[in-house]
């Protein structure tokens, strides 16, 4: 792993869950990603007061939300007074209940029902029309918008995860640690912040749910971004067909990329 100041990627938040700079990593060539140019995190519907001048200060001019719109309608981001960013998100449903939101049937949730629903999500995820279109406009918007860029989800890290994922590859970051970065999340000191948002629902949907499953849920896991790239190259053959192919990412976009974010 090589990355510059890792200790002090993570903003300090109350509602928050997960906001961080995800820049800092070498690229193959030499040079590293960029720091405060590239943010993520979980949404931002309870975000205080202090969280907003926080996020505020950071200079984000694109945001790119993940989420769907019964995502966006049921936890609307709350924004600053003087926010005037532009917001890129989909117009229909970009997942089918994930997991964390606790929409689910009426079973118990076992840890190995935990971790088969979160396999699940990311073999959907490279096939989901939703999320290509969305993962192919993060990119776009990245290529052609000046000011810092935040890209999120409800908890900023399976969809958002992979998006930064994708990012960081065509930047020439090493797999080792675009899994890194990837695993980060689990270290976010804001943890309890997505629990209060997704336990109580877990809790009123599922019959019962177990410690472990929670682990699953709330976490990411070595096995998550394997799937993903398994299920890349399995349908479409490998991950720069993919990129080039069904995200548009040509090499034009990536030299653009490369230039624009690694210093």
């Amino acid at each position: 792993m090589i990355r510059d100041n890792q200790s002090d990627s993570f903003v300090p938040t109350q509602g928050i869950h997960n906001l961080r700079d995800y820049g800092g990593w070498t690229v193959s060539g030499g040079g590293r990603v960029k720091r405060g140019r590239l943010w993520r995190s979980g949404q931002h519907r309870d975000a205080t007061d202090a969280d907003l001048e926080a996020f505020h200060d950071l200079g984000v001019r694109t945001i790119i939300d993940l989420r769907g719109l019964s995502e966006r309608e049921k936890f609307p981001c709350r924004r600053h007074d003087a926010f005037d960013a532009d917001i890129l998100a989909y117009a229909g449903e970009t997942t089918n209940s994930p997991p964390h939101m606790g929409d689910g049937e009426p079973v118990t949730m076992t840890a190995q029902r935990a971790f088969d629903r979160m396999i699940a999500v990311y073999t959907r995820m490279p096939v989901n029309p939703a999320m290509v279109a969305m993962f192919s406009r993060y990119l776009e918007a990245l290529e052609r918008r000046d000011g810092g860029s935040l890209v999120h989800c409800f908890a900023g890290k399976d969809r958002t995860g992979i998006a930064v994922s994708l990012l960081l590859h065509v930047l020439g970051v090493h797999r080792d640690d675009v899994i890194t970065e990837f695993l980060r999340t689990n270290e976010a000191p804001t943890k309890h912040i997505l629990e209060r948002q997704s336990l109580p629902r877990m809790r009123e949907v599922y019959a019962g749910i177990e410690d472990e499953a929670v682990e699953n849920l709330m976490n990411v896991r070595p096995e998550y971004i394997a799937t993903y790239f398994q299920t890349v190259d399995r349908e479409y053959g490998s991950l720069e067909t993919y990129l080039a192919d069904t995200l548009g990412v040509d090499e034009t976009r990536k030299a653009r990329l490369r230039e624009r974010y690694i210093g």
